[in-house]
């Protein structure tokens, strides 16, 4: 409950205290708007995407699962040449 009495107190010393302002925001200020939250977004998502991977990774450590189980390994290729030319 005092919480929410200094909360609303604040509101209403903020509310109080507002000077208008006589100001143009032009259609600069606000593509620089969108694209910081943009940016914000997708760094958002690169962070997510990094927690994700390493919760998998400690999650298939805890529980012992090999992620490479059922998979298949292919012999390497080795391509021999042959340096003498050929004379027909």
């Amino acid at each position: 409950m005092k919480a929410f009495r200094f909360a609303f107190f604040l509101t209403g010393i903020g509310a109080a205290l507002m000077i208008p302002a006589c100001a143009y925001v032009d259609p600069s200020v606000t593509s620089m708007a969108i694209q910081a939250v943009a940016g914000v977004v997708v760094a958002a998502a690169a962070v997510a995407g990094v927690l994700w991977s390493k919760a998998k990774k400690k999650a298939r450590q805890v529980l012992n699962i090999d992620e490479n189980a059922g998979k298949t390994v292919e012999e390497d290729v080795v391509v021999l040449e042959d340096t003498e030319e050929k004379k027909d």
